[in-house]
């Protein structure tokens, strides 16, 4: 009978800790998987407005148009109930001949950031460290051409 006593001696603080350890690692486990799903679902949309800006630019920038063209952008207002910023850096290098934009997608509440370069001619202006919250209402791209110059614009209503 003393083996029983020594058992439940042993075991009953073993399944006390199973009880408090084994919520806290799920715990820790779910709060990495979610954030890098988060940061996976930015770096998607800092993906997509790039490739968006690009394309615009390489539209206007056809011989055959002039004038402004405005383009509503379809980027989430939040991801996973996160708000985030948008910031628009000119990061081009003196000795090129084309400007390269870096754009940054930065949470507002938590941490996590994603950038990614788009490439552009050098016929292209924007405003330098131009940014934007994503959950401004009608956010849209607009850029306007005048003789072979280019200027984009950012904004929301």
């Amino acid at each position: 009978m003393g083996h029983v006593t020594i058992e439940y001696m042993i075991m009953i603080p073993v399944l006390i800790l199973q009880i408090f350890l084994f919520p806290i690692v799920a715990g820790a486990i779910m709060d990495g998987y979610n954030d890098s799903r988060r940061a996976l679902e930015l770096q998607e949309t800092a993906g997509h407005l790039g490739s968006t800006i690009q394309q615009l630019y390489y539209t206007v920038n056809h011989a055959t148009i002039n004038g402004t063209l405005k383009f509503s952008l379809d980027i989430p207002a939040t991801i996973e109930q996160y708000p985030y910023t948008v910031t628009l850096r000119n990061v081009t290098n003196r000795d090129t001949s084309y400007a390269v934009m870096n754009v940054t997608l930065s949470f507002i509440h938590v941490e996590g950031f994603s950038s990614t370069l788009v490439t552009l001619g050098d016929n292209v202006e924007w405003q330098d460290n131009l940014s934007f919250n994503s959950t401004s209402p009608n956010l849209y791209l607009t850029a306007n051409k005048t003789a072979e110059n280019i200027f984009l614009t950012f904004g929301g209503t």
